[in-house]
């Protein structure tokens, strides 16, 4: 297995945020991040927010491709055990390497009864499924009480062993719909198991830092400016991992393709309507225009690549290099110069190359090397998270001010979020479609951040 990009550096110091976001907040124009968008403890809810969000997608692919027989399953796998590895150092770096052993030890065994569960459903085991199930309910309640525990009980074991009931059922039901041929529904779960993972990151960050306070500086998780770093995280994250997963369905000429693109659509056009709620018909269409655009351009590229098109594969990089221009012209208008065009388009090509990269390689069958650029893709998006969120609060710096009550945030972790309708501010769709803007793009170099 390839250990390059476990992360064994203590949480504690928020030192795991992935691909150097922290220090991408900070390049946004106008000096340093503003501390209530990057500090300690938010970089610790963000680092946590990314390994498990992104936990819930390998687990939804391994399990496709289990029960496909795929050739890249191993690799899907052995990137879901990196991820296993990644989540158990950060517990590790808390609560010493005991405890870290310790929850290695639980939290492999669910991924062994997915696996167990996959296996039994190609065999038609329906006994089997069943015993896997009930694997998986004892599961729940052995790390809810393991989070309890480690937390001093600020994290309850009946919350959490309803939350865990969300994520266990979310990917069973993805997995079934997918078997079933029910594509429409697998996509739906597999973006809302995503965005549920967001909550507990939020939970347990709040936990640990509420737990220590003075090696978090007694900052809150819980803030706007966080809370806005979340949405955008969980956007550009789960883009550029159903992007990805619609390139290989595609040149797979899998059933469930057009499920997947309209998944990756549907997101469009949730965008588009947001951006009409503020500019108008006139600004969503150009919004539209370009946006749709870059994804067409990956479409013509794998359709290319299906057919030796060595000149169509050229010109759709090029087509995709135009985008790149008139998307950074964009964002640099609309943070007023906050994010720079050139820094912009250079971001930009970081993004397209890491899914052009991730797909060629799925393509000539060097799976390993296919699933360590869709795990830099994911991580990558964070630090997009960051810096995007660094430039709108530098611009609307009245939006977020103060902190949130220092109290549990409401993270859903008894379930979904207990927010009363899910419905976001205006000021913060005003804010959010200044990132949306940019076309979810990629504005520091993963490997660039890595190294320095």
């Amino acid at each position: 297995m390839n250990y390059k990009k476990l992360a064994a550096i203590p949480l504690s110091v928020s030192l795991l945020l992935p691909m150097g976001a922290v220090a991408s907040a900070a390049d946004h124009g106008h000096g340093e991040a503003p501390m209530s968008v990057s500090n300690k403890a938010t970089d610790l809810r963000a680092a946590l927010d990314s390994i498990l969000s992104e936990h819930a997608y390998l687990a939804i692919v391994a399990m496709q491709k289990g029960i496909d027989g795929a050739k890249d399953f191993d690799a899907a796998a052995g990137q879901l055990n990196e991820n296993t590895d990644e989540l158990s150092a950060a517990i590790a770096s808390v609560y010493g390497e005991e405890a870290g052993m310790q929850f290695k030890e639980i939290w492999s065994s669910h991924i062994g009864y997915f696996v167990d569960y996959v296996k039994a459903t190609a065999a038609n085991d329906e006994d089997g499924r069943k015993e896997a199930v009930k694997n998986l309910d004892g599961y729940r309640v052995k790390n809810a009480e393991f989070l309890s525990k480690a937390t001093e009980n600020r994290l309850k074991a009946s919350d959490l062993e309803k939350g865990l009931k969300m994520h266990v059922d979310q990917l069973i039901w993805a997995f079934d719909n997918y078997n079933a041929g029910d594509f429409e529904k697998t996509y739906d779960e597999i973006t809302e198991s995503m965005m549920h993972m967001f909550e507990p990151g939020k939970g347990i960050a709040w936990a640990i830092t509420d737990q220590f306070p003075d090696k978090f500086d007694n900052q809150s998780v819980d803030t706007p400016a966080a809370d806005l770093r979340e949405q955008l995280n969980n956007q550009f994250s789960t883009h550029a991992a159903l992007a990805i997963l619609a390139m290989q369905k595609g040149i797979d000429g899998a059933k469930d393709f057009d499920a997947s693109a309209a998944e990756l659509n549907g997101n469009t056009e949730d965008l588009t309507k947001s951006i009409e709620s503020v500019y108008g018909k006139e600004g969503a269409q150009q919004f539209h225009e370009i946006w749709s655009s870059h994804i067409g351009y990956f479409v013509d590229y794998v359709k290319a690549t299906a057919a030796d098109d060595e000149e169509g594969r050229q010109k759709a990089v090029a087509n995709l290099d135009d985008y790149r221009m008139k998307q950074a012209a964009m964002l640099e208008s609309a943070t007023e110069g906050r994010l720079k065009a050139a820094d912009l388009e250079e971001g930009l090509k970081v993004h397209v190359d890491q899914l052009l990269a991730a797909f060629n390689k799925y393509h000539d069958g060097d799976y390993e090397g296919a699933y360590d650029d869709i795990h830099e893709a994911y991580s990558h998006m964070f630090g997009v998270g960051t810096m995007m969120t660094g430039a709108i609060v530098d611009q609307f710096p009245d939006k977020f001010a103060g902190n949130m009550p220092a109290d549990m945030p409401k993270t859903g972790l008894g379930g979904m979020s207990q927010s009363a309708d899910h419905q976001t501010p205006m000021w913060l769709v005003i804010s959010l479609l200044l990132t949306i803007a940019a076309g979810a793009v990629v504005i520091r170099k993963a490997n660039t951040a890595r190294n320095e």
